[in-house]
């Protein structure tokens, strides 16, 4: 086994793969820290040296990937995601990149490259996209017709919710997450136009119950998908390794009957 190959196979343990995740959790409490001016000015000096002793730890986990791997290592998407995240942190202070080092929070996302089941639910989302994106279109129609009806309707009583269609659009997604939309929005509308629930009832059943509920149905679908995959590819390796321990053990019976002879 080469040297690479053993350092790949280290960086792949459960122990360091465990290890690596304990930084990032103390990674993230450490950056909340740091918003907090009482601790900074008691223990500001304490807390910068374990951030920097974090991110340390981050670049030799990426520069033991990147040897043990070669050019592989940017072919994995999450390997470049890890590459981005800590390269933000690596950017200098200095006067228009202030930003950039306020993402140095972005690390606390490296627990998904880490975690099996985080990078599941990640892939699954991801391959729901396309699928989203028809909803999401059919969810703009929807609010589209809805916005230009409720502005026709109620502008003239209530211009503060419904005065354009950019308001009645923002307004309507208030309705839509079912946030005060009964007290604060559809009862006081109803008081100048009692008629007024035939149109916010069935837009709250579209919207909140029918199309959210389609999108929530696609990110499970995909999520599944995205295991009984990596269930399918964990079975094949498995029975891989199995055939080739039995070619083995053919060749050592094969070769012990012909010493025989």
């Amino acid at each position: 086994m080469t040297k690479r190959a053993r350092l790949a196979r280290f960086m792949d343990r459960a122990d360091v793969q465990n290890a690596i995740i304990a930084v990032i959790v103390v990674n993230a409490v450490i950056l909340g820290m740091e918003t907090s001016d009482t601790l900074m000015a008691r223990w500001g000096t304490l807390i910068r040296v374990l951030d920097m002793a974090c991110l340390a730890i981050f670049v030799a986990e990426l520069i033991a990937k990147m040897v043990a791997h070669g050019t592989r290592f940017f072919r994995n998407g999450w390997n470049v995601f890890d590459f981005v995240i800590v390269g933000i942190s690596l950017v200098p202070a200095g006067q228009g990149i202030s930003v950039l080092r306020a993402l140095r929070v972005l690390r606390v996302m490296r627990v998904i490259s880490v975690a099996p089941r985080l990078r599941r639910v990640v892939e699954g989302f991801i391959t729901a996209l396309p699928g989203m994106g028809s909803v999401f279109l059919l969810m703009a129609l929807i609010f589209y017709i809805g916005a230009v009806i409720a502005t026709k309707l109620f502008s003239d009583a209530f211009p503060e919710w419904f005065g354009d269609l950019a308001r009645s659009a923002y307004t309507l997604f208030q309705v839509m997450t079912l946030e005060s939309w009964s007290m604060g929005i559809v009862r006081p509308v109803m008081e100048t136009y009692p008629q007024a629930w035939l149109f916010f009832v069935p837009f709250i059943m579209i919207t909140s119950f029918a199309v959210v509920n389609l999108l929530v149905g696609l990110i499970v679908n995909s999520m599944q998908d995205a295991h009984e995959r990596e269930t399918g590819e964990a079975t094949d390796a498995y029975r891989d390794a199995v055939l080739a321990r039995l070619e083995a053990i053919e060749k050592r019976l094969a070769e012990a009957e012909r010493t025989k002879d």
